[in-house]
């Protein structure tokens, strides 16, 4: 069925009826006759298939018209492959949530909107605990806050029946930025790793001779394995 559609789709050959038409081809385009450009067909064995009638004059290609059908659902099909289909993922909350869920679920909505799919959060009201909705905004807010370098929000946190929604659309593949609070963050680290460095080398230098640094080491390394062996020991 979807074969005859493409067929019905290009007039070929006797059906096209228009004085003159343009040739495509590899080596540029020429307006010919359309007779002329029949007989062109006929003598290499191919087709006249018009592929854009709107334009003036006529566009046309030398081509079999089977092959062309071949190349044209062969792109189709290209070109759905290459559309990004979007999906909306949910992330569901209670007002109360604890922190290990929080930061699983928060590692969840990482990974969906890496994926180019949309985010939608709620804290979900159950009973009495509605009175606890202020609670579920600073969440959301606070889901959206951490989700800042892969997401960006739609729109604020919104109170809809028992359920309070946020929604995260996933920013465009190489514009995400680190925000000032994960660069600061990420700085500390650095200090912080870099002074732990610095301290354990000064403590190997501590207490031991110039040139001794090495054998006192090992004798450090030797009686805290000793020691460790004997505790195992008594236990």
């Amino acid at each position: 069925m979807k074969n005859d559609k493409m067929k019905n789709q290009y007039r070929i050959n006797e059906q096209i009826r228009v004085r003159e038409v343009r040739i495509v081809g590899d080596s540029g385009s020429t307006v010919v006759p359309t007779r002329e450009a029949l007989d062109m067909a006929r003598d290499q064995g191919v087709d006249l298939v018009e592929i854009s009638p709107n334009a003036n004059p006529p566009v046309c290609r030398l081509i079999d018209y089977s092959k062309f059908l071949y190349q044209q659902k062969k792109r189709q099909k290209e070109m759905k492959a290459k559309q990004v289909k979007v999906e909306v993922k949910e992330i569901r909350f209670g007002p109360q949530t604890d922190e290990h869920d929080y930061q699983f679920k928060l590692k969840h909505a990482k990974e969906f909107l890496e994926d180019g799919n949309k985010v939608r959060a709620y804290v979900f009201f159950r009973g009495r605990s509605i009175l606890f909705k202020e609670q579920g905004e600073v969440l959301l807010l606070r889901f959206a806050n951490d989700l800042e370098e892969y997401g960006k929000v739609e729109g604020m946190p919104s109170l809809e029946g028992k359920k309070m929604f946020l929604y995260l659309a996933p920013k465009k593949a190489g514009a995400q930025k680190k925000s000032q609070q994960a660069r600061d963050r990420e700085a500390a680290e650095a200090d912080a790793k870099e002074t732990s460095h610095q301290s354990q080398l000064k403590e190997i230098d501590v207490d031991t001779p110039a040139n001794g640094g090495l054998l006192a080491n090992a004798k450090i390394s030797a009686d805290a394995l000793k020691k460790l062996t004997e505790t195992e020991a008594e236990d």
